[in-house]
């Protein structure tokens, strides 16, 4: 997240015990100081809207470190993915756009697309989207603001640049007793069968969500859904 830190990330998504039981790598980058005229901050992702201004070239960071990571260790260059909490969710849609080659599918938790991003983007292949937002995120609203795009316009996108179903398959997970619901939307029939999927809490705001806190775990979201694909698409 904007000027959080990687140690930080690491100690909410708790991703070690699950990459060693699933067998993944799991990789914490962490993003550089932003000084502009707009925005100054001890960590950032350079993908527009308000990051606009800054001279790091994140996307050859995140290449370079894909390439560090092949060079010691053996891992599949077709199941690479990226995720992240609010600007770290705008940079991982910001990968899918401009360094498409190397990720297979992208997860964003209370994140959005600048509009610099959605202008640029152009993916070389079909590609996964998961969306996990909360309905009472003021900090990245569900409706956009001048700066950011709203969920449905960033849902929308994929899911036709994808060519999937127009109307999704909808999942409502009701829990009136703890006063929230959960709304799924699932895009399928795309292109490769990748799929769309947004994940629309109720009650969530701009956070990173656990089954204590919101009835479920965007970590383990994030990972169920990533996994059924590769850069061509659902793994058979």
């Amino acid at each position: 997240g904007y000027g959080s830190s990687a140690e930080f990330h690491k100690s909410y998504t708790g991703y070690e015990s699950l990459s060693e039981q699933e067998k993944f790598i799991v990789i914490y980058p962490q993003g550089y100081k932003l000084e502009t005229a707009l925005a100054n901050s001890s960590s950032h992702w350079n993908s527009g809207a308000w990051t606009v201004g800054s001279n790091v070239d994140d996307v050859d960071f995140i290449k370079t470190i894909i390439e560090i990571i092949s060079n010691q260790n053996s891992i599949d260059q077709n199941r690479i993915y990226s995720t992240g909490m609010s600007n770290g969710g705008f940079m991982s849609y910001h990968l899918a756009c401009k360094l498409s080659s190397k990720i297979a599918a992208v997860v964003s938790v209370t994140g959005s697309m600048s509009p610099e991003t959605l202008s640029e983007c152009k993916p070389s292949h079909p590609t996964p989207i998961l969306q996990i937002h909360g309905l009472q995120d003021y900090t990245v609203p569900y409706s956009g603001l001048s700066y950011m795009e709203s969920i449905p316009t960033v849902i929308d996108y994929w899911s036709e640049f994808n060519s999937c179903d127009s109307n999704p398959e909808k999942l409502i997970l009701d829990n009136f007793d703890a006063g929230y619901v959960i709304n799924i939307d699932e895009y399928k029939n795309c292109t490769n069968d990748v799929n769309v999927k947004l994940i629309l809490h109720s009650s969530m705001g701009h956070t990173w969500p656990s089954v204590s806190s919101l009835g479920i775990s965007a970590s383990a979201e994030v990972w169920n859904f990533v996994s059924q694909f590769d850069l061509n698409g659902k793994i058979n």
